[in-house]
């Protein structure tokens, strides 16, 4: 079954996705609200650098890296934090280091912090990592997934196989090889690659490469392990992805285009939500009023669904694009008066969802 309901109960992994400004993150607390609801221990994790899934739950003082149990109705638990990429990849150096002496030499050299602070792609790769930990923590027995906007969500689920490459790369085997050979010390003079790349970014920047490299010695395949259990894990039949957008034609062109780049992976769309929708109240009387005040009203009514239809017929698209199934179940989730900032709100946005 291709619902909402099915899906938050037999999951173990919920993917949020879609484009920016379409409330992806309050869907996927709303989703982890229910969770608790239904009697599971659920745990939302938000990638998104803008940190709206704190004002979603109605946290003040924000989240962390380390989950945070909230205080929520139900036989169940609601869990959230938000991604620090840095923290994340210390943990991960501690966990695949031989000893603590290579894990500190790792995490005290230059060129590490500066990986580990925004290098391209780290932080998606250790967003998947997070959601492998998450998983397999016996805290949890549901972990919801709200991603970065939609190109940047493709990155996230790229990432595993992105990390898998880099260890295969020339360049990574060639500043492995002085380990390799039990050699202590590679001289950059001699490689010319080396010294091209040395020009460019400077000698002290490449040789704290250099030296985090074969600090790395042996670690490469801890790394290539994790990354394979995340694709494992997201190709598997325990994660969902549900795809969020509004009846906007931008969004809805964009959402098209993530189901379609799933299909390509070899995966689908579990649900469809469409977000910010117009209300419907209902079909007009047959004749326009004749007084002023009755007539306005008539006219807006008349307005509103107009634009009700027209979202209809736009979001119509979406559920026949390659990549959502027949069948796929779309939740119709209407515009509030008011941003989401409080636990009730975040009730009345589940409210919609689950009836």
């Amino acid at each position: 079954m291709n619902t909402l309901r099915h899906h938050l109960a037999t999951a173990e992994v919920l993917v949020c996705c879609g484009s920016g400004g379409v409330g992806k993150t309050t869907i996927a607390a709303a989703l982890g609200l229910q969770a608790a609801r239904l009697g599971r221990r659920a745990v939302v994790v938000t990638i998104d650098p803008a940190k709206r899934l704190a004002d979603a739950l109605g946290v003040p003082g924000g989240l962390g890296n380390d989950p945070l149990r909230l205080d929520v109705e139900g036989p169940g638990e609601l869990w959230a934090l938000m991604l620090d990429t840095a923290t994340t990849f210390d943990g991960l150096v501690r966990a695949n280091a031989a000893d603590d002496e290579q894990a500190e030499r790792i995490l005290a050299n230059g060129f590490y912090r500066n990986v580990a602070g925004g290098l391209s792609g780290t932080q998606e790769y250790m967003a998947a990592e997070r959601l492998h930990a998450l998983h397999l923590d016996d805290r949890f027995d549901l972990v919801i997934v709200d991603t970065p906007p939609t190109r940047n969500a493709l990155d996230f689920l790229d990432a595993p196989g992105t990390i898998s490459k880099f260890i295969d790369h020339p360049l990574f085997k060639l500043l492995m090889m002085p380990t390799r050979r039990g050699l202590k010390v590679l001289n950059i003079a001699t490689q010319p690659l080396l010294r091209t790349i040395g020009r460019v970014v400077g000698g002290d920047v490449l040789a704290d490469a250099v030296a985090f490299f074969q600090a790395f010695a042996g670690m490469e395949t801890g790394f290539r392990a994790r990354a394979e259990a995340v694709t494992t894990l997201l190709q598997s039949d325990i994660t969902r992805f549900v795809l969020v957008a509004s009846p906007r034609e931008d969004t809805i062109e964009e959402a098209s285009y993530f189901a379609g780049r799933l299909h390509e992976a070899g995966l689908e769309v579990g649900a469809v939500v469409v977000n910010r929708c117009t209300p419907s109240f209902g079909e007009p009387p047959a004749t326009r009023p004749r007084a002023a005040d009755k007539a306005a009203l008539y006219d807006n009514l008349v307005e509103l669904n107009v634009n009700a239809a027209t979202e209809r017929k736009q979001a119509a698209a979406l559920l026949t694009t390659t990549g959502v199934p027949k069948g796929v179940r779309t939740t119709w989730v209407p515009t509030l008066p008011g941003d989401v900032h409080t636990m009730q709100a975040l009730a009345t946005i589940r409210d919609l969802l689950f009836g």
